[in-house]
């Protein structure tokens, strides 16, 4: 590798962060894809990252950066493998493809194994609470420290999930390809429930001092469009994106001084109206559809109802019980039902949407936001007591410090 004719012109720590954050997946899918060894690939790659940010300030920006980290962690992982050959006193372990040499291609040449990366990091052998991990750390790079924060678990404890589930990967030679076509649906099901509990776990998380962990969230996003890049026809891989873009979108407006803004009271300006056009467009190229991929694409179409409201007045209830009612049918899910009592009360009143949320208190014990819709929509109906009742409740039940606060000064008013 050469170094560029005028690397003043480019600051090394700036490219190696955007490469990093744009070219990890791809890298470390086509070590993994070439080595067949992950528990190095990984280890490799960040060393290469590494290396480049002690050389490249001082030695230049090589010709082609992203070349340049492939090879020189594709050398590392032949360096290990050699290791262990000398050290088990075996055969030569590299573990490639035949014919492989170091290039100057541009990255954009290369295959991308991305995919199937995701691919492997959702596969059903592995823990569900270690797939979205997995899939933040290898995909998208995200750091050990950091998604032990996102997920509220001590570094200790996220390390060694991590490391559980890498080793399972390795010891039962779980490979990283394309499933066979009739597996392939039913994995990328799981690759957007994955994707979708990650959004969900930044976006409103149900425990600590955040009402929202953006950062989380704004991983989960970057995954989906990844993935939508790499399988842009596929139903639920569309509807995944379009639904995360238009919540995510609301983002800057759910807080203000570290209070909650409910959605009535929220500074539409504030909201990403771009992110809002690209969801928008994504959902109306998407036709009904089957299974996940359809109660996706319903969950959607509530966001949208949202995003295209200019004004919480102008809100399209109607349709929107009716597309809950509908996803409430799919699916069975007492969450559902608890929204849609909302969007009826909405409609046809609150004691209309109190009637909804009958049965759902053995279904969804402990979860504060069932008691917290309660005193809301008994309030509006005019009964105090059970209003006042619903809130100490959801007080009792509530985890997070900004929600908690929220319904305390809901109370408080109410008393007064």
């Amino acid at each position: 590798m050469t170094s560029t004719s005028d690397p003043s012109s480019t600051c090394p720590d700036r490219l190696i962060e955007q490469l990093y954050r744009a070219e990890w997946g791809r890298l470390l899918s086509l070590l993994v894809s070439r080595t067949r060894r992950l528990d190095l690939a990984e280890d490799a790659l960040s060393e290469a990252f590494a290396r480049a940010s002690a050389r490249w300030p001082t030695k230049g920006i090589p010709s082609n950066p992203a070349g340049w980290l492939y090879t020189s962690a594709y050398r590392f992982v032949i360096g290990r493998l050699r290791a262990e050959a000398v050290a088990g006193r075996k055969a030569q372990l590299l573990a490639v493809r035949p014919g492989w040499a170091p290039t100057d291609e541009p990255i954009e040449e290369w295959a991308d194994d991305r995919l199937q990366l995701i691919l492997l990091c959702c596969h059903p052998a592995l823990p569900r609470d270690s797939r979205s991990a997995l899939a933040l750390r290898l995909v998208i790079g995200t750091t050990t420290e950091q998604i032990a924060r996102l997920f509220l678990v001590p570094t200790a404890t996220m390390a060694a999930r991590l490391t559980r589930a890498k080793r399972k990967i390795v010891l039962a030679g779980i490979p990283l390809g394309a499933p066979l076509t009739d597996e392939l649906r039913s994995r990328l099901d799981e690759v957007c429930r994955t994707i979708y509990l990650a959004f969900t776990a930044g976006y409103t998380p149900g425990t600590g001092p955040d009402l929202l962990r953006a950062d989380l969230a704004g991983q989960a996003v970057r995954l989906a469009t990844v993935l939508h890049e790499l399988v842009p026809d596929i139903p639920q891989v569309q509807a995944t994106l379009a639904l995360l873009l238009l919540q995510h979108a609301r983002r800057d407006a759910r807080q203000r001084d570290g209070r909650v803004v409910t959605l009535a009271s929220q500074d539409r300006s504030m909201w990403r109206h771009d992110e809002i056009r690209a969801g928008l467009a994504l959902l109306a190229g998407l036709p009904v559809c089957d299974g996940y991929a359809e109660e996706l694409r319903l969950q959607a179409l509530i966001a949208a109802e949202h995003a295209k409201a200019r004004t919480a007045a102008t809100t399209d209830w109607f349709t929107i019980a009716g597309i809950y009612a509908n996803l409430e049918a799919r699916t069975g899910s007492a969450i559902v039902r608890l929204n849609r009592a909302v969007a009826v009360a909405e409609t046809d009143g609150p004691r209309a949407g109190l009637d909804v949320l009958a049965g759902l208190d053995d279904v969804l014990a402990g979860n504060h936001r069932l008691a917290a819709v309660r005193a809301e929509l008994a309030q509006r109906a005019g009964d105090i007591e059970l209003a006042r009742a619903s809130y100490r409740t959801a007080i009792n039940l509530c985890a997070n410090d900004v929600e908690r606060a929220h319904l305390v000064d809901r109370l408080s008013a109410l008393q007064c």
